[in-house]
């Protein structure tokens, strides 16, 4: 045997000998045989197998040996039944014992008695026949039920559940498909059938952890501080069964209530409805009614199409009467006075001069930044909450609510889900002359990333686009992340078409390494969304952003929009959307807590057709949405990036 051999058998000694120690036992496959099967034999999940044999997705090939961890779910019991076939004659020699004998056939001492009733009053002796009893044995394996069903405790969401039965949370909701938003007290879902000595307890004395897709134990270090024997300590079973997407890990406490918890999943307020008095909502936006020609319905229809301000009011207030009109339907009453504003200072100045505003229960509106502040401060002293439905810049004083996530929130999202991901990428940074400071700070995060700016003409102003090659030279083999900065849909129709077609599959043959590249931006605008940008190159790049609200899919057949249609004839905009939203919010929030302000503490996140609403208190102020969606193109479609 040669040394390569030798070291072979040696490593596969040490292997097998680790694989018992760690409490793992190993499988050969057989031809025709299933990963479903496998794991049903060792009462495992499929999960559990293949993040300790990640081939065994792709193909399951026979005599294919499989790392098995051993399971925790009860095992069925295995009783032995006896069939008797018939007789074997013996004659006692001298010396044999009852014990000897039935060593000799197998068989117990007691059987051999109960055929041959002598010996309960005589002593075994030389010369006694015997009749030695034949049995056909079976062993019969009692059923156990690999799922029982549990009975959900006060305050449990799924993510205890799944902690204390040792699965992730999207196991739990497969294995319960009509498992809900939000876990109800004495709600019965169906769970492995494991020991009650193996079932996890919920400390509150110790934070948790649900860990991310591609994330291992050198990424837990630096976003935890922990290393890997540190965090095997405190989750019995980790070293053996590994990390997986998903699982909820008991790490030391924060000091923050935890790192997940209750408070991280969203609230349906729905269900949590204890006021019923009238509520009293103004909304004031500005709709502008003294320029609408009233004449014809054409005339009007042309003061709508020309007046941005208009056109907008009415998409929002559409919105807003659908939510009334399901708000009444959970039997909570509105009252709802609508002011116009017309984008008029000393208008809205009137208004609160002419009407009682300090007996409202809440303020949606003005839209503009300026409208907005005049009323936030002159409301203030009633403590009436004002809530902003679109503006970033105003003034958050202590009544304020501004629903929409900041640009600022939108960046960091963006630039820590590139921090975040362990996959090795060459960064590049495509931007104009405008976006000049929003390229070098990503060249800040990014140190070895690139820069590539928008061609200039002989006066040194953008001519807005690159070209192939100035792309091509700061591209490499392998992955390849480009962040394209830009207000102007000329530009980003130039360069997501060139980025697009840069993209090539490996070919050994030509000797060609492959190129992937993913594009991202932490401003989406209209540049992204206009008719020069093709969206099939959008969903060929991966096109990744971050957004305060996220587009719904006609697919959901989502019940607001069925509503919107029914009265209207027309598919909701953003903007009505986002008006129905914010009404379902701010109202369902005062009715299941003592106000919208004690809310932000009883109910943390929630969310509707297109948007989440996650408010954070300022030191010196009032409150901030501080949730913001991470959405990704693929396959023409906008769909959300799972955190």
């Amino acid at each position: 045997m040669n040394r390569a051999w030798l070291i072979f058998f040696i490593s596969l000694i040490f292997s097998f000998t680790s694989l018992k120690a760690q409490n793992y036992s190993t499988h050969q496959v057989k031809k025709g045989e299933t990963i479903e099967q496998i794991a049903k034999r060792y009462y495992v999940s499929l999960s559990d197998i293949y993040s300790l044999n990640p081939d065994a997705k792709k193909e399951l090939k026979a005599n294919t040996i499989l790392i098995i961890p051993v399971s925790k779910a009860k095992k069925p019991k295995i009783t032995q039944v006896k069939e008797l076939q018939g007789f074997k004659n013996h004659k006692t020699k001298r010396k044999e014992t009852l014990f000897g004998i039935s060593q000799k056939y197998n068989v117990e001492i007691e059987d051999i008695k109960k055929h041959n009733t002598f010996l309960y009053a005589n002593n075994l002796r030389k010369g006694d026949k015997l009749q030695i009893p034949i049995f056909k044995i079976t062993q019969v394996e009692e059923d156990i039920e690999e799922f029982k069903t549990y009975t959900i405790l006060p305050k449990e969401g799924k993510w205890r559940v799944a902690y204390k039965f040792g699965i992730t949370i999207a196991e739990l909701e497969a294995l319960n498909p009509d498992i809900g938003e939000v876990l109800q007290e004495g709600q019965e879902l169906k769970v492995p059938n494991i020991e009650k000595t193996d079932e996890k307890e919920f400390d509150d004395t110790y934070s948790y952890y649900k860990v991310l897709p591609k994330e291992g134990f050198y990424r837990l270090k630096l976003k935890l501080g922990l290393e890997q024997e540190e965090i095997e300590a405190l989750n019995l079973g980790l070293a053996e069964s590994g990390l997986k997407v998903g699982m909820i890990l008991k790490i030391p406490f924060t000091g923050d209530e935890g790192i997940i918890g209750e408070e991280s999943d969203v609230t349906n307020l729905t269900n949590n409805i204890v006021d019923f008095e009238t509520k009293r909502i103004a909304l004031m936006l500005p709709f502008r009614l003294n320029r609408v020609d009233f004449d014809s319905i054409s005339a009007t229809k042309r003061s709508i199409e020309k007046d941005p301000y208009l056109d907008a009011s009415l998409d929002f207030y559409t919105g807003i009467l659908v939510a009334v009109d399901s708000l009444e339907k959970l039997g909570i009453s509105i009252k709802l006075d609508v002011f116009d504003t017309k984008n008029n200072s000393t208008t809205v100045s009137r208004i609160l001069v002419d009407n009682d505003f300090e007996n409202v229960d809440a303020v949606v509106g003005p839209l503009t930044t300026k409208n907005f502040n005049i009323v936030a401060n002159e409301l203030k002293e009633y403590h009436v909450p004002v809530i902003s439905p679109t503006s970033t810049k105003i003034k958050i004083l202590d009544n304020v609510f501004q629903s929409r996530a900041s640009n600022e929130l939108l960046k960091k999202a963006v630039v820590d889900c590139v921090k975040n991901d362990t996959v090795p990428r060459n960064i590049i940074i495509i931007g104009d002359s405008k976006n000049k400071p929003v390229a070098n700070a990503l060249k800040a995060e990014f140190n070895a990333s690139r820069i590539v700016f928008s061609r200039k003409n002989k006066d040194g102003k953008d001519k807005y686009f690159v070209t192939k090659q100035d792309i091509e030279e700061a591209l490499k083999p392998g992955e390849n992340l480009v962040f394209l900065e830009t207000q102007n849909s000329g530009f980003a129709s130039n360069a997501t078409s060139i980025l697009a077609s840069l993209i090539q599959k490996e070919n050994k043959e030509e000797e060609k390494e492959a190129i992937n590249i993913k594009l991202m931006t932490t401003n989406f605008n209209n540049a992204f969304e206009g008719d020069e940008i093709n969206n099939t190159h959008l969903s060929k790049l991966q096109f990744t952003f971050a957004t305060s609200s996220k587009p719904y899919s006609v697919e959901e057949n989502n019940k607001f929009v069925r509503n919107y249609y029914s009265n209207y004839k027309i598919t909701p905009s953003r903007r009505a959307v986002k008006g129905f939203d914010l009404m379902m919010d701010v109202v369902l929030r005062m009715v299941t807590s003592e106000d919208i302000f004690i809310s932000v503490n009883d109910t943390p996140i929630t969310e509707y057709v297109e948007n989440k609403f996650a408010y954070k208190k300022k030191l010196f102020g009032g409150y901030y949405n501080n949730i913001v969606y991470l959405v990704q193109y693929d396959d023409l479609k906008i769909l959300e990036i799972k955190q």
